[in-house]
């Protein structure tokens, strides 16, 4: 049976499940149309595009499945909201490296800013998640120790 205590659907986490996988089916989109049609013109951007649909579809999977999935979840979160700031900063401070848009230039502006608060949401809910699973953990624990 797999454990669904630490499952991270139910409530936001449901809005959050849906955010993801739109912004992963959009990245993956643009990333696939650009590298296939212009790759020679933006091969930084269209690969770091490419990246982050990659780690856009990996926290989607960990919030959907949740339980052991949480951890990597959390790796996945964590890559993107560094990766947000360093490609957002890198393509304010030197453009000329970034012809084209990716998802993560100047901190996701093209995706309304999406991309740099969706991984913050998505730790702060794993967070959640993982404290709720540990507290039934404790009741449940609590509750079958014999009495003394």
């Amino acid at each position: 049976m797999p454990d669904t205590s630490r499952r991270a659907l139910g409530g936001p986490g449901v809005v959050l499940v849906a955010v993801y996988a739109v912004l992963a089916l959009a990245a993956t989109g643009r990333s696939v149309l650009q590298i296939s049609t212009a790759f020679d013109e933006a091969p930084l951007a269209y690969t770091l595009s490419a990246v982050a649909a990659g780690f856009y579809l990996l926290a989607t999977w960990c919030l959907f499945r949740g339980g052991r999935w949480v951890r990597v979840g959390v790796v996945a979160c964590a890559v993107e909201l560094v990766g947000v700031i360093v490609v957002g900063a890198a393509s304010l401070l030197v453009p000329e490296a970034f012809p084209d848009q990716t998802v993560w230039s100047q901190f996701g502006r093209g995706y309304g800013f999406v991309p740099l608060v969706l991984p913050v949401l998505g730790l702060l809910w794993f967070w959640h998640v993982d404290r709720e699973a540990s507290a039934e953990e404790a009741r449940v624990a609590a509750a079958t120790e014999p009495s003394a």
